[in-house]
């Protein structure tokens, strides 16, 4: 467990860091687009997986998430 302590203890070092570049990073542009992208295919898997009255539920969870990442809100 002590290797897996120590990336741990390195990713959270890199992120206190790199706040003000990765906040950056995620309300860009580029980060608005290739978040659309990944949304709509995750929130269409789970419609074809699931019964269409779960539908507008997914639609609120993709709308939210997709409030967090990129520059649209």
């Amino acid at each position: 467990m002590g290797a897996l302590d120590d990336l741990a203890k390195n990713a959270q070092e890199f992120v206190e860091q790199n706040k003000d570049k990765i906040d950056e990073a995620l309300n860009s542009e580029q980060a608005e687009d290739i978040s659309d992208k990944v949304l709509d295919a995750v929130s269409d898997a789970a419609k074809k997986v699931t019964p269409d009255e779960h539908d507008a539920k997914i639609d609120d969870v993709r709308a939210n998430i997709d409030k967090s990442i990129g520059t649209e809100p």
